[in-house]
């Protein structure tokens, strides 16, 4: 299946009754069609994006899925009921509510309103087949901080590309707390978890930054007999932090070092999910990468820990402004108003150290929005990106490539130079969402149309609204 065209007139051969192509229906300019020729056979989930004159309009992004994971997960430690509202519609966030049910967890969820009944600290149950937590890292490593403090066995895995993805970073602090947790000889899921209850609390420093990590050891330190700690190298996401204590738990922070209190209970509560700012992300990319945009995203989350792109594309000459700031639940939201207009071309970017972790799940896109405007990139120090859901270096280095910008792969990240705009190529979403979600922005700045594979279903892991949404701003 093809999207053809967004808000671009049917092309030559892509008519209903031409030969070899069915057209199945159209919106305005956005015709999906079926293609029978021998080539789309072997390319069913392909996108072909056109480009287009501005994006214009408003946007309520679904919930963050950061926040949605971890709304979900304390939820069914809670004791009581807890409404969750905007939760996330990607697909990682129901395999997180997939794996709670597996564990005897009662779950009502109406399109983006979520009523979990918890079960308390110590009222999960073992589960009678293996938890799947399909592509979802999150899902994966912070449930097994929860699965370590239980007294069952438990295995998660997930789906191919996450069982390539390294879990001994997630199994090591949870041993040393007194979890068995096994993984398989390369590193990765499954995770084969025997908790324990208490476990041993710990001061733990992370090896690397990361956010995941961070929670799955505050998570487990919940199940623990005394004070848990956890010191990042660099601050990441701060939103278990920001979370526990709306659910009564008791956590204090001292720089980098963030302290936990076990064995005491949490409560029910209500939870409302600001919008997903990194799924926002691609539709501010556009809206700065294409003059004459004007663009409004309304209560959509503003994480300082997460909001690292809007001030790099400011420093490229970006015309975004932020209003109606408040706090939704202990996190930060507001709308982000975003006009389009004519950036620096002059501009170089320099990304590496801690930058990088601010800016993790945008980086492959900040490169596709420096080359459309033809200025350079330096990325360093962002190994990490090898490990996403596909090789993140490589992907964006070969895309980028094929649409005729001059980069160069390095081991821990890429570097771009100053060059020509780019074109219309034969694209890869190497079935990672966020690539294909990027690819498509530069296509809509681009010369020319491009062909984006297997975009259609994989944009579902973390914004299943990705095409309508985009359809419904662009002009």
């Amino acid at each position: 299946m093809m999207f053809a065209g967004i808000f671009h007139p049917p092309q030559r051969g892509c008519r209903a009754g031409d030969p070899g192509r069915r057209l199945v229906r159209t919106y305005k300019g956005l015709m999906i069609v079926i293609d029978d020729s021998d080539s789309a056979r072997t390319n069913e989930d392909a996108v072909v994006v056109s480009p287009i004159n501005r994006v214009r309009g408003e946007l309520h992004m679904p919930g963050d899925k950061s926040i949605s994971h971890r709304a979900a997960m304390l939820s069914a430690l809670a004791a009581g009921e807890s409404n969750l509202k905007n939760f996330s519609s990607a697909r990682d966030c129901v395999a997180t509510l997939e794996c709670l049910q597996s564990l005897g967890v009662r779950i009502v969820k109406n399109d983006a309103r979520v009523v979990i009944e918890g079960s308390g600290s110590s009222g999960l149950q073992q589960p009678t087949h293996s938890l799947d937590a399909r592509n979802s890292g999150t899902t994966m490593r912070l449930l097994a901080g929860i699965l370590a403090g239980q007294s069952f066995a438990a295995t998660i895995t997930g789906d191919d590309s996450l069982r390539a993805r390294p879990m001994l970073r997630v199994a090591e602090p949870l041993r040393l707390m007194g979890a068995q947790v096994e993984v398989a000889a390369n590193g990765c899921a499954p995770l084969r978890i025997k908790g324990r209850r208490p476990l041993q609390p710990i001061r733990y420093q992370l090896p690397i930054a990361s956010a995941q990590i961070k929670s799955a050891v505050l998570l487990a330190g919940l199940a623990a007999d005394g004070v848990t700690t956890v010191e990042e190298p660099a601050q990441t996401r701060d939103h278990t932090e920001r979370i526990l204590p709306q659910f009564g738990a008791r956590l204090t922070r001292n720089g980098n070092a963030h302290s936990i209190q076990g064995g005491l209970p949490l409560h029910s509560c209500n939870i409302f999910v600001p919008g997903d700012i990194s799924s926002a992300a691609y539709f501010i990319a556009a809206a700065v990468a294409l003059p004459d945009s004007d663009l409004f995203i309304r209560d959509v989350g503003l994480n300082p820990t997460r909001t690292a792109f809007l001030s790099t594309l400011r420093a490229m000459g970006a015309n975004i402004s932020v209003a109606d700031e408040r706090l939704e639940d202990g996190e930060p939201a507001g709308t982000i108003h975003v006009r389009g207009r004519a950036l620096k071309e002059t501009v170089k970017l320099d990304v590496s150290d801690a930058l990088v972790s601010s800016l993790i799940d945008e980086l492959p896109l900040l490169a596709f929005v420096a080359a459309n405007i033809g200025c350079e990139m330096k990325l360093s120090n962002a190994k990490e990106l090898r490990v996403k859901e596909s090789d993140r270096i490589a992907a964006t280095v070969e895309n980028l490539s094929r649409m005729g910008a001059h980069i160069e792969e390095r081991l821990d990240g890429w570097r771009l130079y100053r060059g020509s705009r780019l074109h219309g190529a034969h694209l890869s979403s190497f079935s990672d969402h966020r690539i294909a979600m990027a690819c498509a922005v530069a296509a809509l700045v681009a010369t020319g149309t491009s062909e984006i594979e297997g975009a259609r279903d994989s944009v579902s892991v973390s914004l299943p609204e990705f095409w309508t949404l985009l359809e419904s701003v662009s002009e």
